[in-house]
């Protein structure tokens, strides 16, 4: 029996991916190229996993973030996250990152003088950059000094961290959202 299992879903802003085990969710990925990079994404956390239907809990997990990415907020607060395999910085950035609520923003130094220094904010950017589960551990909620857009790998970058930011409320919709 696999010890790793995945499946894809369509989203407004492609086909996303998730990775659980027994544990948990291991892995979340935002839409890639294509299917293949996809699972590659997902499998580099969730060695030899198969691709499956989901079980309910992990279609919760799905419906919210379909509904999030069509524009309605969404918590995750729910979701068993399997942290087993993280280093223990990275960990202690995603518990940090989990607790910036929807509708909030937290900079990259605010992270780094809660881990007791705030020169360590290069090292949060790179943590938040290694984060396995994007959108559910939201690391698209911390910004640059003075609330720059920076540091976001997911497929259209700062664009796609303004529109889920706009979502939750952190962000004001701005002249060219109604186009």
């Amino acid at each position: 029996m696999a010890d790793y299992f995945f499946t894809l879903f369509d989203t407004a802003l492609g086909r996303c991916g998730l990775a659980w085990g027994d544990a948990g969710l291991v892995a979340v990925s935002f839409p890639e190229d294509d299917d293949a990079r996809t699972i590659a994404r997902l499998t580099r956390r969730a060695a030899d996993a198969v691709e499956t239907l989901p079980p309910t809990a992990i279609q919760r997990v799905i419906d919210d973030i379909v509904a999030l990415f069509n524009g309605e907020p969404r918590m995750f607060d729910y979701v068993d996250l399997d942290m087993a395999r993280i280093a223990d910085f990275d960990r202690d950035v995603i518990a940090l990152t989990l607790a910036v609520k929807p509708g909030e923003t937290k900079t990259y130094g605010d992270l780094a003088k809660a881990l007791g220094d705030v020169a360590l904010s290069r090292r949060v950017g790179q943590a938040l950059g290694r984060n396995p589960f994007p959108i559910l551990a939201p690391c698209h909620r911390i910004v640059g000094a003075n609330g720059l857009m920076t540091g976001f790998s997911a497929p259209g970058g700062t664009t796609t961290k303004q529109r889920l930011l706009k979502i939750e409320g952190a962000l004001a919709p701005d002249l060219f959202d109604a186009l």
